[in-house]
């Protein structure tokens, strides 16, 4: 009976002295690259079908109301050269749906010369239906030697209804 006792005090002593270790380590500092607070049209590329909101507004300075009729990319900008390798990148934005029927996504293209245009999507966690204000992201693996000339941030709308984008940001992560 002692010996299960000792082994149960020295189990559970390592659990916790993991757990606080766990809880001790600094989290992952991310770096921002650029920030979009959606407060007026400047930069927009789709100007058909959105406008800016100042009512409805995660930041309260506005945001970027889109009325989808049918499936559309919403293009919203592009970076230019940013100079970022060996890191991940990743695009961050305050998503709200309205009635939404179907699915609402984050998507980033990265061009690299030479190479071509390579994306990622948010498919992991798509939008529909009705939803408050939430996050959403989608990462962009770079190695070392990948350093894209241009980068595209856009909103997909596989579907109709109303859809707001807010405080967008690219970020990047050390791998």
């Amino acid at each position: 009976m002692n010996n299960i006792r000792r082994g149960l005090i020295i189990y559970f002593l390592c659990v916790i002295i993991i757990l606080l270790s766990a809880c001790s380590q600094q989290s992952v500092k991310t770096i921002e690259v650029k920030h979009y607070p959606i407060d007026s049209m400047e930069g927009i590329i789709t100007k058909s079908g959105v406008q800016i909101d100042k009512e409805i507004t995660s930041d309260g300075n506005g945001s970027l109301h889109i009325v989808a009729n049918e499936p559309t990319t919403v293009r919203l900008y592009e970076t230019g050269d940013i100079d970022i390798e060996s890191s991940l990148l990743i695009y961050q934005a305050r998503l709200r749906t309205d009635n939404v029927e179907g699915q609402v996504y984050l998507e980033m293209w990265c061009h690299f010369p030479g190479k071509g245009e390579f994306f990622s999507r948010a498919l992991h966690s798509p939008l529909s239906g009705s939803q408050e204000w939430n996050s959403q992201e989608t990462p962009f693996l770079l190695k070392k030697g990948e350093n894209p000339d241009n980068v595209k941030i856009n909103l997909v709308i596989n579907g109709r209804g109303n859809i707001w984008i807010d405080d967008i940001r690219l970020v990047k992560s050390p791998l």
